[in-house]
């Protein structure tokens, strides 16, 4: 009797061992799901996306000057170029890039294609710098009729801003002889076409939009400032992967610091940056900007982490009125400045309004 006593109470402290080992795991497990998206300190990398653009001003600054890497102390910075917003979204969607600086447009589309999850947007870089530009020949909208006009990608901020105006305009997207015929370039290539003649405008940012001025004879029809209270509208800001964010906050607060030393250093010290900046611009290109270029085009943006929030419902709607997109994308939670905000009261600066974008 004592033996089955004996054999059944190994078997109950082994049936209990196993449920306990089995309600740890499951414990585990639990605390690992709950654990996802939790601070795990800073990044063992970042992925960092910008544009060879003066738009981009504070990117090629920070990264030229190696400002950003300063800040970034052991994390690793690793860096892409991209020719428009489209391209970086769809890299950073990918989960290929981090962060990116980007056109407001493209980060409008990147938080709906995602359902309002995927991005943050997490600080400004540039305000204003975006100008539609044409044959001297033309004098008024009504002569863009039967033109061709570039933009730099289908669905990218200047994308929109154009086909918004011509809607404005009562002018038609199409290839009729009432209509516009808006083409997608690159910058560069726009720029050879406009000197062939074969489109006859673009709506740019700079400096393109500057060289197509001072390097082939267009002039400026409209400059999208004057479509905005203040002059104020976000051509470039910085958005950033949510779960990096979530992840790593330590890193993009570095990665911030390293944002507002840029800035900082293009504010007080205006010569050097444009140094900086075509220098950046030839190494990624393979060729710098002439000196009037390079002024004009910094005459024309103000540098900024301030991305405007306010403006983004109306470039929501901008986007339906232009083609883009079917529906107004929901805006609501898009920015996150608890960071930005955090780095500007440290420094010293004002903090930065998110306009009620901040909550869902």
């Amino acid at each position: 009797m004592s033996t089955k006593r004996s054999t059944l109470t190994k078997s109950l402290a082994v049936l209990t061992a196993f449920l306990t080992l089995a309600a740890c795991s499951r414990a585990g497990g639990g605390d690992q799901a709950a654990d996802a998206g939790a601070d795990k300190g800073p990044a063992a990398e970042i992925r960092l996306g910008y544009f060879p653009n003066v738009t981009h001003a504070a990117a090629l600054i920070g990264v030229d000057k190696g400002l950003f890497a300063k800040e970034l102390g052991g994390t690793k910075l690793t860096t892409q170029t991209f020719n428009a917003g489209p391209e970086a979204v769809n890299a950073l969607l990918g989960e290929s890039l981090d962060a990116t600086f980007i056109g407001s447009g493209p980060a409008i589309n990147a938080y709906a294609k995602s359902k309002g999850e995927a991005i943050k947007l997490v600080a400004g870089a540039t305000s204003g710098g975006a100008q539609l530009v044409v044959k001297p020949e033309i004098g008024s909208a009504a002569d863009l009729k039967g033109k061709v006009i570039t933009t730099p990608q289908l669905g990218n901020t200047q994308d929109v801003a154009l086909k918004k105006w011509l809607s404005d305009q009562k002018l038609g997207v199409g290839t009729g002889a009432d209509q516009v015929n808006v083409t997608n370039t690159e910058n560069a290539q726009s720029l050879d076409l406009f000197r062939k003649g074969d489109v006859q405008g673009a709506w740019a940012p700079e400096p393109w939009s500057s060289r197509l001025v001072l390097d082939a004879g267009a002039k400026v029809l409209l400059d999208e400032e004057t479509l905005w209270e203040g002059g104020k509208f976000p051509t470039t800001v910085l958005i950033v992967r949510s779960k990096f964010l979530q992840e790593h906050p330590q890193t993009v607060e570095a990665l911030l610091r390293g944002h507002l030393a840029a800035t900082n250093l293009a504010l007080d010290n205006k010569a050097e940056a444009k140094q900086v900046v075509n220098n950046a611009l030839k190494a990624l290109t393979g060729k710098s900007l002439g000196e009037p270029v390079l002024d004009r085009a910094f005459d024309n943006i103000e540098l900024t982490l301030d991305p405007q929030a306010r403006t983004f419902p109306r470039l929501a709607e901008d986007a339906v009125t232009a083609g883009v997109a079917k529906e107004a994308a929901d805006v609501a939670g898009l920015v996150d400045f608890t960071l930005l905000n955090k780095v500007l009261s440290a420094a010293g600066k004002p903090t930065v309004d998110t306009a009620g974008l901040d909550k869902k």
